[in-house]
Parts: C-alpha cells; structure tokens; sequence
C-alpha cells in the first residue's frame, strides 16, 4: 500500500511538472517582444556623435581602447599639415618604405618618385602603406620625430587612451578608442585637403611608364544617397574591419564610428543600419513633435 503511494504521489509530481513546462513554453511562444531603440550593428565598438547638437545618439564600448589600423593615417596626415610642409615637393620610395609583415601590402614600386600631395592622396584615399610611411620618414627629425608628434597632437585633441607607434597603423600598438576617434574625425574634417582627399572616387599616379589607379577603400563615396565629408577605413587582424567618417544625414552632421567589425562589408552595412535607424528616429521624432502641437 505504502508502495502503491508513493508511485502515486510522484506521478502526480511528475504530471504537474509537465504541466509547469508546457504552460511556460506557450508564454513563450507568446511574448511579445519590444524592439530596442538601438541599431542592430555587428561592429564590437561604435559611436555615433551627433556634432551638430552635440549629443551622443548611440554608445558601444567607446570609451575602451583596441587597435585602431590604417585610421591611423588621419593622424598621419594631420601631423604633416601641422608642419606646413609643401605639397608639391617631390618625395622618392626608398628601402626604408619597404614595410615588412602582416598587412604590409603596397602598390606603389621603390625608386618610384610623388609629391607628398600625391602620397597624402593615396594614404587618404586608399590607405596606401608606402606613402604613409614616406610621409613620416620626410618629416623633420624623421619617424621619431614624427610619432612623438603624433602622440602630442593626440594629447592636444584630448584623446586621452590613444598612442601612436607607426605613421601607416600597421601595427596593433596604435590604439584609441571611439571617443578618441571621434575626436580625430571632426579635427580631420577642419582641413580641406583631408576632406578632398578622403572621399575621392579614385586617382592616378605615373609609377614608371605608366599610370596606376587607385580606389578609394569605402565604397561609400561612390554612393550619392551619401553626402560623407570625410572618412578613413583601417584593417588588420588584430583591429578588424574600422571605418570612421562624418557625414550629413538628414540635415545633421554626424560623426560615425566603427571598431572591429568582423566580415568584409560589415563596417558599411553597420554604416547604412546607422543612417536608417537614425531617419526613422527622427521621422518618428517628428510625428511625436507634430501630434503634440
């Protein structure tokens, strides 16, 4: 009898915890999901900094520092403006621009001979490794000369967890983080040169006998849906894919930032996720202001 109880009382145990289970799992089933006020990206660190109103519209991590790769040409650039070294001197490759390892790719042949108008274009534009080098060995003092005024003019624009090791970014000791480069990003956007370079379609430049093409990195700058003042892409493995720009969107300046981003074009489909959640908030924003008037 004793036994015939006991039997008895687990399988009721057992009936109602069937019951508990199937009860949750219809309230699962039947929940109804908010959806975040937040784009859906797939970049590790982002920021998106509305300059216009001065206001952060999204925040991902950006205040922690990670390797920042070839946006470290923005600095690069900056640095060489600052000098106010002529643009029309010519500069030749030599040995020394032979950059070694991981990442170090370069189109352009030692020996070859470019303004450092030209070599500021093709580091801006197509993160060319050899030019941003050259620019910095040619800077007064030379490459130590040059990262330590890397490094100041990072302390001077408040970029307070960045440091500069190299003038290309190849390198995964060039750091910052979001904020910093939020920072860079609307200084580099002050200099007319970066702004032009930054976002050509493409340009030539005589190597030898010929003429050589380049592209710009962001295919962003071949969209007209786009209005970007200036941008800058960066990769290594250590990085990820890294895309930083300013553009106008819905009459709004905005800085966009964007660390390690894992897959080819996810740093411009984080790019376009930003822009359209950011057009629907500000529809929805003014359907609110329009129904409160």
């Amino acid at each position: 009898m004793l036994r015939r109880k006991q039997l008895r009382t687990i399988t009721l145990a057992c009936l109602a915890c069937l019951a508990s289970v199937a009860q949750a799992h219809h309230r699962s089933h039947h929940t109804v999901r908010v959806r975040s006020d937040e784009p859906d990206l797939r970049s590790s660190s982002a920021l998106v900094l509305d300059s216009t109103h001065s206001s952060v519209l999204y925040s991902r991590k950006a205040d922690v520092s990670a390797p920042i790769a070839s946006i470290t040409k923005l600095m690069t650039v900056l640095v060489v403006a600052d000098a106010g070294l002529p643009l029309d001197e010519p500069i030749q490759l030599t040995t020394e621009d032979r950059i070694v390892g991981k990442g170090a790719s370069s189109r352009l042949v030692l020996g070859t001979t470019l303004t450092r108008g030209d070599l500021i274009h093709l580091a801006l534009m197509s993160s060319e490794n050899r030019a941003a080098h050259a620019l910095g060995r040619n800077y007064p003092g030379g490459l130590p000369a040059f990262v330590a005024a890397m490094n100041a003019k990072a302390h001077k624009l408040g970029m307070t967890s960045a440091h500069f090791v190299d003038p290309a970014g190849l390198s995964c000791d060039n750091v910052a983080s979001a904020e910093d480069l939020s920072k860079l990003v609307m200084a580099a956007s002050e200099n007319p040169v970066i702004r032009e370079y930054s976002t050509d379609r493409g340009y030539a430049v005589r190597v030898g006998r010929r003429m050589l093409e380049f592209r710009n990195t962001n295919a962003l700058v071949s969209n007209p849906a786009w209005n970007i003042i200036v941008q800058k892409t960066g990769y290594i493995s250590e990085a990820g894919r890294c895309l930083v720009m300013q553009a106008v969107i819905q009459g709004r300046t905005v800085v966009i930032v964007l660390l390690n981003s894992v897959g080819k074009n996810t740093r411009v489909a984080d790019a376009v996720r930003i822009r359209r959640w950011m057009e629907a908030k500000l529809l929805t924003d003014s359907r609110a202001g329009t129904d409160k008037a």
